[in-house]
């Protein structure tokens, strides 16, 4: 029941933007709950004050709406009740419009990066290249290489099926990447959701998101758009290793 329960909620977060996301969703999770909760207390004490029972046959004079109305017009009449539905909801708004916004800012903010990653999407596989990497003085590498999904009937103990690659994109921990994508035939989406990483790739078109991954580990994603009949056969598999070994994949 517990693993149920998990498999509904996030994963866990690994760059600062995942984390602002699920905050973002907790903060308006809470405001749901109240919203719920006081309109039910509204439902209920309309249906406690304004229900008249009546006998069989109905008899006309044993109901008098105005008199009932009158009793009760403090739920449904009076200054201070319309000026508190009117500011109260505004004031909810704003409260979520204000973390929202910010949030925004914060992922289309691009700083210098110290690494760029180009993804070309592919009918149905990735393509990864890491552009302009110094790795010695004076040297540029140009890594380019493509990432297929392995079979589930070449999967070893212990791997995911619909999710392993033979060629994962390895990137450093605690670094500024860029990340360019684009497609080369169809629309295709670049998506991990640990990262809070989904971005679309337009064949003829670069958009580009930033990173920064605070831990290391393996991180899972698919392409997120119906991108053609083996859609669901092209995973994104990211490994995350310090810079030290990120330079040693680098120069193999």
């Amino acid at each position: 029941m517990l693993n149920r329960i998990l498999c509904l909620s996030f994963q866990d977060p690994a760059t600062p933007i995942m984390e602002g996301i699920i905050d973002l969703h907790n903060t308006i999770m809470f405001y749901l709950i109240v919203i719920f909760i006081f309109v039910l207390y509204i439902f209920i004490s309309i249906i406690r004050d304004f229900y008249v029972p009546v006998k069989s046959p109905i008899n006309v004079q044993d109901i008098n709406l105005r008199e009932i109305l009158l009793e009760n017009n403090k739920v449904v009449h009076g200054t201070w009740i319309e000026f508190f539905w009117t500011t109260f909801p505004s004031v909810i708004l704003i409260m979520i419009a204000s973390p929202s916004i910010a949030l925004l800012y914060s992922i289309d903010e691009l700083n210098k990066p110290a690494l760029t990653v180009k993804v070309i999407g592919h009918q149905w596989y990735w393509s990864y290249e890491y552009a302009n990497v110094y790795v010695t003085e004076g040297a540029i590498l140009k890594k380019t290489f493509d990432s297929y999904m392995i079979p589930t009937s070449e999967l070893k103990e212990g791997q995911f099926r619909l999710l392993e690659v033979d060629n994962a994109l390895v990137l450093p921990e605690k670094c500024h990447i860029r990340i360019l994508v684009s497609a080369a035939d169809v629309l295709h989406s670049f998506a991990i959701p640990a990262l809070g990483v989904k971005i679309d790739a337009v064949p003829g078109r670069l958009n580009q998101v930033q990173l920064f991954i605070k831990r290391q580990g393996v991180f899972y994603g698919q392409c997120s758009e119906i991108c053609g009949t083996q859609h669901g056969f092209m995973p994104i598999s990211l490994r995350v290793v310090d810079f030290k070994k990120f330079m040693t994949f680098l120069k193999s």
